[in-house]
């Protein structure tokens, strides 16, 4: 049997995330491109997905579905990633943290492939 250590963190990362979706929306609402239709609905199904795939990601029966279920949902987070460079200040600070956030998606996917995908 593997270590849980990779999807603990995952889960860790993803359930935290969720539960501030859930208790603060407000803070998640402006990454919606209004393209999307309403941005609370999406906070809000966003935070649930992420508490459930925490949850898939805690067992050790559906770790495996948890580690495919993150990769998927850190990829359906790109639009809003992208759309952050629409709406930011054109200012120093913001500008870096959206450049370090976007391609930090990467090694958040590829950790969750790995639990998906145990050798």
């Amino acid at each position: 049997m593997r270590k849980p250590g990779r999807a603990m963190v995952l889960g860790a990362l993803l359930g935290g995330s969720g539960v501030l979706h859930l208790v603060r929306p407000k803070t998640y609402e402006w990454l919606v491109p209004p393209e999307l239709g309403s941005a609370r609905s999406w906070v809000t199904s966003t935070g649930v997905a992420e508490l459930g795939t925490a949850a898939l990601l805690a067992a050790p029966a559906t770790r495996r579905a948890g580690g495919w279920a993150a990769a998927g949902l850190l990829l359906a987070f790109t639009p809003a990633h992208l759309h952050t460079f629409r709406v930011i200040p054109r200012k120093p600070v913001p500008m870096a943290v959206a450049l370090v956030r976007l391609p930090l998606q990467v090694p958040l996917v590829l950790a969750a492939l790995r639990v998906a995908r145990p050798r």
